[in-house]
């Protein structure tokens, strides 16, 4: 990690929020709902250091905003986590984002074996109980009323229930990815070990929007009854459908994803080409299309004199010619001039195919042969229809 690299840099990304540093080449992203989430917890926290420390005053909420910051430093820690061991098992990481609640490595390749996923999935929760140990001995370098022991104690509870909280057995938890990995394990079938995990998360969802309201209500949590009220019932029955929609919603999210990667190696650029001709730059539009008909092709290349594709004529622009001008319309007017990334190679499936699309956005593509000749010609509606398809097939 160079010096540059680990500046935090307030630049913004669309759906990523504020970028904060590249720790090991993988930026860091703060999502505006983590502001919100950070002034909930300065508040909620001032009021508990109050009761231990009522002669600081206002100064408490000073205290607890940097109980705020120091906590979600233990979230991206756990995070980092989950990130080495990716980058250790040689999966691509895209980015780290700290939101409303705690973190998200997000890896763009899936495991290889269950044994991966599973240490992938319990480095997060192992780092979390190791600070919550670290924390705790360290509070006995600290005299126990003051600001550095409520700090250390509150780090402590927090990184503990971080922990607990992300072993339960349910997608999206770390503990829903390692009971994919045992069942994937038992069964052989990565497919049925998201399912498994999915469900088990959703009916956890169902047992927090039911069960962590009854728990507080009841004090089964250590807390005291004496002080519940009318607003204390309404902020924690939020806050647990808040949690259960998180959770609910990430089960439905993963298995979806799983079924998308099951599903991605039908998408073959081989397949899903058009047949296309090869016509110069000045031939009419007219002649051009009365070419593809007799040739029972759906797509049009433009070349030089010498056969070297140049260019592909877009189907929208086609569309739009009306019938009496397309003789006196030539196809260079309609087409769009090829680049590097518009060449696909005609036996790119799954997801190389998505990564080399996703990079080089366009309507059409110009596939080609390792000879580099001409296959047809590639259109991104086609890829998404064959996308829709496959995913709306049952998970096998």
């Amino acid at each position: 990690m160079n010096q540059d690299e680990s500046k935090p840099q307030r630049t913004e990304e669309p759906g990523g929020g504020i970028l904060m540093g590249r720790p090991f080449g993988v930026p860091v992203y703060v999502a505006p709902s983590w502001f919100l989430v950070a002034a909930l917890i300065t508040w909620v926290f001032g009021d508990q250091i109050e009761r231990v420390l009522p002669e600081l005053g206002a100064a408490r909420y000073l205290v607890s905003l940097f109980f705020a910051i120091a906590f979600y430093a233990s979230v991206l820690v756990h995070e980092l986590a989950h990130t080495l061991a990716a980058l250790r098992f040689e999966l691509p990481v895209r980015r780290i984002q700290l939101q409303f609640f705690g973190g998200v490595s997000e890896i763009d390749k899936e495991t290889e074996t269950p044994g991966r996923e599973f240490v992938l999935a319990f480095v997060g929760p192992l780092l979390s109980l190791v600070l919550a140990g670290i924390f705790y001995l360290t509070l006995y370098a600290v005299e126990p009323g003051t600001v550095p022991g409520v700090l250390l104690g509150g780090l402590m509870i927090s990184n503990l229930i971080v922990a607990i909280f992300n072993l339960l057995p349910g997608l999206p938890l770390d503990g829903g990815r390692m009971l994919r990995a045992v069942v994937w394990k038992i069964t052989g079938n990565p497919m049925t070990g998201t399912v498994a995990a999915a469900w088990v998360g959703r009916a956890l969802a169902v047992a927090v929007l039911i069960g962590l309201p009854l728990l507080t209500r009841t004090g089964l949590l250590g807390n005291s009854t004496d002080d519940i009220d009318g607003f204390t019932t309404v902020t924690d029955a939020l806050l647990a459908a808040i949690l259960a929609a998180i959770i609910w919603t990430g089960a439905g999210n993963s298995l979806r994803m799983a079924r998308l990667r099951e599903h991605l190696p039908e998408l073959r650029a081989r397949t899903l080409t058009r047949r296309a001709i090869p016509v110069e730059s000045v031939t009419p539009l007219s002649e051009a299309l009365r070419r593809a008909n007799e040739a029972g092709a759906r797509a049009l290349v433009v070349v030089d004199g010498h056969g070297v594709p140049t260019g592909i004529v877009r189907e929208t622009a086609i569309a739009h010619v009306p019938q009496h001008r397309r003789p006196w319309v030539a196809v260079s007017a309609l087409s769009q001039d090829l680049v590097d990334g518009m060449r696909v190679p005609a036996d790119l499936t799954g997801q190389p195919l998505l990564d080399h699309l996703r990079a080089s956005p366009a309507t059409e593509y110009l596939v080609v042969e390792d000879t580099g000749e001409i296959y047809g010609v590639l259109s991104t509606a086609d890829v998404e229809r064959a996308f829709v398809k496959a995913m709306a097939r049952p998970s096998s």
